[in-house]
């Protein structure tokens, strides 16, 4: 007699997500996490009267430049633990953590009472809310791209371009709230309270974030890998057998991290240096999210066609032959329109190069190790030419006496980028 045939499973089917929802998923505690890097630049001189001893201005600057720098240093520590934790246990619940550690670092800022009420513990408590931010951040990028490619490998380049254009989204809300503020609020309130407003907004993305992420699945490739009971721990794996891969990730990264800071630094060096009104630094800003808006995207399609490389390496090279003339543009005529147009070439140049970075940073690892291998990458390179980058302008405008001095260190995160590249043409084959 035949047997019969076993039952049918019951248990409901998962549809595929859309590409839109995933892309949102994934992009959206980038853009969180950019928003409030972004404001924390941006409003660098405020936060530094009222969270910092403001009886020399100029120390007080730098203090909070360095609280910008130093949190960033707990970034590999982040990417480790956090993107060990997606290799292990999946991109989800990594990003889900992620993002909930995001939302309580900006809470504090929110929150914490100034240097006049509470002397140096405002200053610590601010360091400390980095500190979570940076921690939180480490393990974003890495996890959020490796789901987005994994759930959309035929368009590589294209998904991972979304996680640059959301950072281009973020720091061009933050530069409008910006300019709406320095430019409708005095001085006194903006020291007083009004430089609060943008953090308190970035808490609103909070809650949306972690309810759209709990709900989008695993991809295949992933729940594959983490099905595999053979594989070693991802960070080991990734310290043992992938340190090429980390080291051109982080020269890759170079040059489009240390424009990026370098464009979110300029409300300040307008301010400071330049001597020109609050709004217009937050102006300029605004023209150059825009463009990087535009831009990003469109490189990322265009590097699923041509490769990554054929676009990139010539925007690194001009970066490195333009940089020093735009900020001499900037300083020979100081005003609201040579910014603008310095910062929208910076952006322009900016996102041809950093559409495709993503796509070119996932095929450097496997699978089963993406999350950990972007991360530690992505993060010491964010540590050394992102968070540094404002302090080291500032260090440089001071030690050399050349208004145009913060262009040597772009010359010198461009330089990095150009060998980088130079070596993943020809030496690192693309991965699945």
């Amino acid at each position: 007699m035949t047997a019969p045939s076993p039952a049918p499973s019951t248990a409901p089917v998962r549809p595929a997500p859309s590409a839109r929802r995933v892309i949102a998923a994934a992009c959206v505690g980038n853009a969180l996490e950019w928003y409030d890097i972004a404001v924390y630049s941006y409003f660098a001189v405020y936060i530094s009267q009222a969270f910092f001893d403001d009886s020399d201005p100029a120390l007080g600057l730098l203090l909070t430049l360095g609280t910008f720098a130093v949190s960033f240093l707990i970034r590999p520590i982040g990417a480790l633990v956090l993107g060990g934790f997606a290799d292990r246990a999946g991109r989800i619940p990594a990003l889900s953590l992620s993002l909930a550690l995001m939302v309580l670092g900006t809470l504090l800022i929110c929150i914490m009472p100034t240097y006049a009420s509470i002397g140096v513990l405002a200053s610590v408590g601010i360091l400390v809310a980095r500190l979570i931010q940076g921690f939180a951040a480490g393990g974003e990028f890495g996890s959020a791209t490796a789901m987005m490619v994994e759930h959309l490998p035929g368009r590589r380049g294209f998904a991972a371009s979304w996680q640059f254009t959301s950072q281009a989204a973020s720091a061009l809300i933050a530069a409008v709230l910006g300019t709406v503020l320095t430019s409708t609020m005095s001085e006194a309130t903006l020291n007083s309270w009004g430089f609060r407003i943008p953090f308190v907004v970035g808490l609103l993305v909070g809650p949306v974030g972690i309810y759209i992420r709990r709900h989008v699945p695993e991809a295949e490739p992933t729940a594959e890998a983490l099905a595999d009971t053979t594989r070693k721990t991802p960070v080991r794996e990734v310290l043992g057998g992938h340190k090429v891969a980390v080291l051109l990730t982080i020269g890759a990264l170079a040059v489009t991290t240390c424009l990026n800071y370098m464009i979110t630094y300029i409300p300040t060096y307008a301010i400071k240096t330049l001597e020109l009104p609050a709004n217009s630094g937050f102006i300029a800003a605004v023209a150059g999210a825009l463009v990087l808006l535009l831009v990003t995207p469109l490189s990322g399609h265009l590097s699923d066609r041509w490769g990554p490389v054929p676009l990139m390496l010539p925007a690194a090279a001009l970066v490195l032959a333009l940089i020093y003339l735009l900020f001499s543009s900037m300083v020979a005529a100081p005003g609201v329109g040579v910014l603008v147009l310095v910062v929208g070439a910076m952006a322009l140049l900016k996102g041809t190069y950093f559409g495709p970075l993503g796509g070119l940073m996932a095929g450097l690892f496997p699978t089963r190790v993406r999350a950990t291998g972007m991360a530690v990458g992505y993060n010491i390179g964010v540590a050394i030419f992102g968070g540094f980058t404002p302090l080291v302008a500032q260090w440089l405008l001071g030690s050399t006496g050349n208004d145009a001095s913060p262009a040597f260190w772009v010359m010198v995160a461009a330089v990095a980028s150009i060998s980088a590249l130079v070596v993943c043409r020809k030496r690192v084959p693309r991965r699945d």
